[in-house]
């Protein structure tokens, strides 16, 4: 049995309907994905973010939680930067919660179909191998928050 992606159209109402994320696995390291993301994230009036890294004490000025269960609110996303064969104790985390959690997001190069439907076995939809940052943009218009270029391509070539 293969798994596959939410649309488009359902990866943009999880977005909408989203208020508060967790990003897992942030890094105040700027050079870091996560850290760029975060960024992008908080220059976004769309959510409430949480960091959680046990590594950490800071990112970007705000603080770092040692676990999801350490948050002072249990988020309607959890976007996890971390390594491939961590998602299952990311996912234990997360079904850990008290009910909420609705979305369990995979960055870039994060995909795991036995992680996948343990989690939508729980009633928690997932996102694979999809960067929030990119996806947010896309949805919102390439809108150019905190001076960032969405990544949004036009269509029209270049003429040389």
């Amino acid at each position: 049995m293969t798994w596959e992606n939410p649309s488009a159209t359902r990866r943009r109402q999880i977005l909408h309907a989203t208020r508060t994320v967790a990003m897992v696995g942030a890094s105040p390291n700027p050079a870091r994905a996560s850290n760029f993301v975060a960024t992008y994230l908080l220059s976004s009036t769309d959510y409430d973010v949480y960091f959680v890294n046990p590594n950490a004490e800071e990112v970007l000025g705000r603080p770092v939680y040692k676990s999801l269960a350490d948050l002072p609110v249990v988020p309607d996303l959890v976007d996890v930067f971390r390594r491939q064969q961590d998602l299952p104790d990311v996912l234990d985390e997360v079904l850990a919660l008290p009910t909420g959690v609705s979305t369990f997001w995979l960055q870039f190069g994060l995909f795991d179909a036995d992680v996948a439907r343990r989690a939508e076995t729980a009633g928690i939809e997932v996102v694979m191998d999809r960067c929030l940052k990119v996806e947010h943009a896309r949805f919102h218009g390439g809108l150019h928050l905190a001076g960032f270029d969405t990544g949004v391509i036009s269509s029209r070539r270049r003429s040389r």
